[in-house]
């Protein structure tokens, strides 16, 4: 088992995001300390850590909801600096959130284009081209091979897997460069909890990258390449998935296995 990683250096010649240094406190809370991360294109990264070790404020910092007191991201290599979530999603992040972000009332179609309608017309006279919207749509989730009665039904009557696969193909569409995904599986059954993986495989297949918060360490182990450890806001470790087991992973997350940057 590899143990030996730099944490400094980025580990591949083709990473998409590289964050160094981020250090982010809330009053007399400090959330994270010069945590670093670094994300292959292409691969699921699962993003781990016990409750309070800073994975949401370390995604928050990523996806422009709080921007960090230190520290530097780049995307392909070229800083940014996002000061809203709406100037990630434009450069190509994507977030799914355990709360989904849906809108039960509205059919399937609309919510994957909710904020990003599709118009037909000339100038300021311009209607919603809703033929287009469910013809893409249809097309989105074909091409995920998602599950769904019809396009057209309301979300309020999807299963929890269901809803999920939608919000996950919705961000998938829209994010080009990398999609979050916040415990996507948290609150499903064994059925759907296998769907959704699916799901996140096929991503994969297609060149997405990924990163994945969790604390399912077999589902680490199924759907993750590399697993990313933060302890006290501070990264301590980064393995291939495939050379450690689920206990290897707890151990870096409790602190019995201390992890490249010590304690």
């Amino acid at each position: 088992m590899n143990t030996d990683v730099d944490l400094t250096k980025p580990v591949a010649q083709d990473v998409l995001l590289e964050a160094r240094g981020l250090s982010k406190s809330f009053d007399a809370v400090q959330a994270l300390r010069h945590a670093d991360l670094v994300l292959e294109r292409g691969k699921v990264t699962a993003l781990l850590g016990d409750n309070g070790a800073g994975k949401s404020t370390l995604v928050r910092c990523l996806t422009g909801v709080h921007p960090p007191d230190t520290g530097t991201i780049a995307i392909n290599g070229k800083a940014v600096h996002f000061a809203t979530p709406d100037e990630s999603r434009r450069a190509g992040i994507e977030t799914v959130y355990q709360t989904l972000s849906l809108i039960d009332d509205l059919p399937v179609w609309q919510n994957l284009f909710l904020r990003r309608e599709l118009t037909r017309g000339a100038g300021p006279l311009r209607i919603l081209d809703k033929k287009a919207m469910r013809t893409q749509a249809k097309e989105i989730l074909t091409e995920l091979d998602v599950n769904i009665p019809s396009v057209a039904s309301t979300v309020r009557r999807m299963s929890g897997g269901q809803r999920q696969s939608i919000a996950i193909a919705r961000a998938a569409h829209w994010g080009k460069q990398l999609v979050v995904m916040d415990e996507p599986t948290a609150a499903l059954g064994v059925r759907e909890t296998a769907a959704v993986e699916s799901l996140v495989r096929r991503l994969r297949d297609r060149g997405v990258t990924v990163l994945l918060i969790s604390h399912d360490m077999s589902q680490v182990k199924r759907i993750a390449d590399v697993a990313v450890v933060l302890r006290r806001g501070t990264t301590v470790a980064r393995r291939e998935v495939d050379s450690v087991t689920p206990d290897d992973l707890v151990a870096l997350i409790t602190g019995a296995q201390p992890g490249d940057a010590g304690e």
